[in-house]
């Protein structure tokens, strides 16, 4: 079923209720479907269709059985997908804003999802400043400061990353500029080359032609 909804762009409301055979997998498969935190690319394509989903069930005595957390989760993933209807890339936009970058609600959904790696080792360094400006607008000054304790590894590889880009730079400068020099000299020295080979063929001609002009001038005595 989850299969089936993976690429689903119609079917807004699914209703689970009393469907015992729902486990807690089950539910988190569901999630997933709704907001797969494994990557900001799984959560950009992430379900934005569904927007009502209930899963409660009851057991053999009788007790309405649910996994708050994971149920939390997915409410909130699908009041994502209600407030931006017939918007799917808001949607995602939103999801990867309160889920991705917000530390506290990421570390909730990892654990739910078994999830175990940095969100910045996602991200390329040249991006971090956008990044960070959008947690400092969205999640306030005290989740920028975790940000920034998180990435502080990435944004001084960005630095030297820099300094590589500019010194290569200045390196390849220096080799086409080398490269340069040395084809126009070959060009000349070509030139040069052409020009003698021209004057040989010349003198050739112009020897011939005397050559000829002799007989014609001795066979008249």
């Amino acid at each position: 079923l989850v299969d089936a909804l993976q690429n689903n762009t119609s079917l807004e409301t699914l209703n689970l209720r009393k469907n015992n055979d729902i486990s807690r997998q089950g539910q988190l498969m569901l999630l997933k479907l709704c907001c797969d935190i494994s990557s900001i690319k799984a959560t950009l394509q992430s379900n934005h269709t569904l927007k009502n989903i209930r899963s409660i069930s009851e057991n053999s005595d009788g007790f309405i059985q649910t996994d708050d957390g994971v149920m939390k989760e997915i409410d909130m993933a699908t009041l994502i997908n209600i407030s931006y209807k017939n918007n799917p890339e808001g949607a995602s936009r939103k999801k990867v804003i309160r889920t991705q970058l917000q530390s506290g609600t990421r570390a909730a959904l990892c654990h739910l999802q078994d999830v175990n790696h940095s969100v910045y080792s996602e991200i390329d360094p040249l991006h971090l400043p956008e990044v960070l400006s959008l947690i400092g607008q969205h999640h306030g000054h005290a989740e920028l400061f975790v940000a920034l304790s998180s990435s502080i590894m990435t944004l001084f590889s960005t630095v030297n990353r820099k300094k590589c880009i500019q010194q290569q730079m200045e390196y390849h400068a220096a080799k086409v500029a080398e490269h340069r020099a040395q084809l126009e000299e070959l060009g000349t020295e070509l030139e040069a080359i052409e020009a003698a080979e021209g004057n040989t063929g010349n003198d050739e001609v112009e020897h011939r032609s005397n050559k000829r002009r002799r007989k014609w001038w001795w066979g008249l005595w």
